[in-house]
C-alpha cells in the first residue's frame, strides 16, 4: 500500500500554532472564572433538581385563559409597550443634546488648527464622562433606585430606560456623526454657517439612516427592558408578572410568557419594517 502523500505546503494554516496556542490560554483562563461563578452542570442532571423542576412546570399547565385575566394582560402589554416608548423618548432628549455638544466636527475652534480649544474639549470630556456615568449603570438598578425614590409604578421605568439608554445612545450618536464625511460640514462652518445649519445641511443627511436605525433598536431593547424592571416595581408587564409568581399561578405567568414573545416579535417586526423604510 502506497503510504500518503504529505499534505502540501500551500494548504496548511501558517498561524495555526497561534490558534490553537489562543485556544488553550483561552480555555486556561475559562476554568477558573467557571470555578468562580460555582458553574455546575451536573447540579441540573441531580434528581432532586429535576423533579423540584417538573414540579414547578406542572403548575404552568394549563395557561390561563379567562376574559378577565386576558384583559388585565392587555392593559399591561400596552403599558410596557407606553414606558418603552416614552423612556427612549426620553433617552433620545438626552443623547441628541449631549451628543452635539461632544461632536468634534461641530468644533468651530478646530478648523484652523485641527485641535479644539482649551474650553470646548474640556466641555467635550465631561459630556463624555457624563455619557459613561448613564450608560455604565444598568437600567434595572436605575429601577431599584428610582422605585424608592419616586415609588412603585410605570415612572419608575420611564426615568430608568430614559438614563441608561440616553448614555447608550449619546455614545452612539457621537461615533455615527464623528465617522462621517467632516467635507460638507467644515465648509459650512468655514463659509460662516452656525452649528445648528451645519449638523442640519451637512452632517445629519448622511447620519440618519444610522441614527434612525439605532434609535429604533434600542426602543426594541426597551420593550425587553421594561418587562424585566416590571419585577421590581417599575409597572408593565414583568409587573403583573411578579405578582403571579408570587401567587404560584403558574397557568398565568404561561400565558403572559407567551404575549411577551409575541410582544418581543411584533416589536422586531416594527423595527425592520421602520430601519427598511429609512434605508
Amino acid at each position: 500500500m502506497t503510504p500518503a502523500a504529505p499534505l502540501d505546503s500551500a494548504l496548511r494554516d501558517p498561524a495555526w500554532r497561534g490558534r490553537v496556542s489562543a485556544a488553550l490560554l483561552f480555555l486556561a483562563l475559562l476554568a477558573p472564572a467557571g470555578y468562580l461563578a460555582e458553574f455546575n452542570p451536573a447540579t441540573l442532571w441531580d434528581p432532586a433538581t429535576v423533579l423540584a423542576l417538573s414540579r414547578f412546570l406542572g403548575t404552568f399547565i394549563p395557561p390561563e385563559y379567562a376574559l378577565d385575566f386576558l384583559k388585565l394582560v392587555a392593559a399591561a402589554t400596552w403599558k410596557t409597550i407606553a414606558i418603552a416608548t416614552v423612556g427612549t423618548l426620553v433617552a433620545f432628549l438626552i443623547a441628541l443634546p449631549l451628543a452635539l455638544l461632544a461632536n468634534r466636527q461641530l468644533s468651530i475652534s478646530a478648523l484652523a488648527t485641527g485641535r479644539m480649544a482649551l474650553l470646548p474639549a474640556t466641555a467635550r470630556t465631561a459630556v463624555r464622562w457624563l455619557l459613561i456615568l448613564l450608560r455604565s449603570i444598568p437600567e434595572l438598578v436605575w429601577a431599584l433606585l428610582l422605585v424608592r425614590a419616586v415609588g412603585l409604578g410605570d415612572t419608575a421605568g420611564v426615568l430608568a430606560i430614559g438614563l441608561t439608554y440616553g448614555g447608550m445612545l449619546g455614545k452612539v450618536y457621537i461615533e455615527i456623526l464623528e465617522s462621517a464625511d467632516p467635507q460638507a460640514t467644515r465648509s459650512l462652518l468655514a463659509n460662516g454657517a452656525g452649528r445648528r445649519a451645519a449638523f442640519l445641511y451637512g452632517l445629519l443627511p448622511a447620519c440618519l439612516p444610522e441614527l434612525v436605525s439605532y434609535t429604533v433598536y434600542r426602543w426594541e431593547c426597551a420593550i425587553r427592558a421594561s418587562v424585566i424592571m416590571g419585577f421590581v416595581g417599575a409597572g408593565g408587564l414583568g409587573q403583573q408578572m411578579e405578582l403571579s409568581m408570587r401567587m404560584l399561578a403558574g397557568g398565568e405567568v404561561l400565558t403572559m410568557l407567551a404575549v411577551f414573545v409575541l410582544l418581543v416579535w411584533v416589536a422586531d417586526q416594527a423595527s425592520a419594517t421602520l430601519r427598511r423604510w429609512v434605508q
